[in-house]
């Protein structure tokens, strides 16, 4: 006789091995003599090397070293770059604080702040009688903070009127624009569409400001970088390399107004 025919068990499914988790990146400030600068020590788990760079927008060197490098040889490290970094931070150009007489630039046309204690409502652009003028008004004690806000408010409305617009020329949809005090980057989009942006880009020129809304436009389509999403963001925008070529030169000082 045959044995009972028994049906094959279903074999359970492989147990998957949660991905590994790679170990924190360790921030924390290092003393460094002659180092005329506060000193960021970054410990990271996939450096493989010592790197050096000056962070113009927070006034600090920055120092990347891979997990287990000890304080001494950092500073040797550093040591044997003070030269460089001394002469980069010099480079750093002077704040530029938002008062009353300061020039402002305005997608790149430069505006003097001009406070009008009678002025009522918020700055506005005007002609004076030496050039492009943006009248304040209120307490002096709050100009530079009104002078700001004015700017954050003006950069969302431009940039997300000019979003909409470019992604309406493609058939694809903003989901909301959001304006932050980014320093890292100039414009990030999601996947859902949301498009953020550094409210300092209303100080760069016209064709700077432009370029940087066609870049985050064109990935509502690429999500990439690739040769298909540089040709559609050429599409979007009159000139592609020299605005890039003028945030590289040009974008740190933009951060060092207000």
């Amino acid at each position: 006789m045959f044995g009972r025919l028994l049906k094959p068990r279903a074999k359970a499914p492989p147990r998957r091995t949660p991905a590994a988790k790679s170990p924190p990146l360790r921030v924390r400030a290092l003393a460094v003599d002659g180092v005329p600068a506060p000193l960021e020590l970054r410990l990271s788990p996939r450096a493989r090397r010592l790197s050096l760079r000056v962070d113009a927008a927070r006034e600090l060197v920055q120092v990347v070293a891979p997990a287990g490098v000890g304080d001494a040889e950092i500073a040797r490290f550093v040591g044997r770059h003070l030269d460089w970094v001394r002469r980069r931070l010099a480079a750093i150009p002077p704040r530029l604080p938002f008062a009353d007489g300061a020039l402002v630039p305005i997608l790149g046309v430069p505006h003097r702040i001009r406070h009008d204690p009678d002025h009522r409502g918020a700055p506005r652009t005007a002609a004076g009688p030496d050039g492009p003028e943006l009248r304040v008004g209120g307490g002096a004690e709050f100009l530079a903070r009104r002078v700001r806000e004015w700017l954050k408010a003006e950069a969302r409305r431009r940039l997300a009127e000019r979003a909409r617009a470019k992604a309406a020329g493609l058939g694809a949809t903003v989901a909301a624009v959001s304006v932050r005090d980014t320093r890292s980057r100039w414009g990030s989009c999601s996947a859902g569409g949301r498009l953020s942006f550094s409210w300092r880009l209303i100080l760069a020129p016209e064709p700077v400001f432009d370029y940087v809304v066609a870049h985050e436009v064109a990935h509502l389509r690429e999500m990439n970088h690739s040769p298909r999403f540089w040709a559609l963001c050429a599409t979007l925008t009159a000139e592609v390399d020299g605005p890039r070529a003028w945030l590289k030169a040009h974008g740190a000082a933009l951060h060092r107004y207000g």
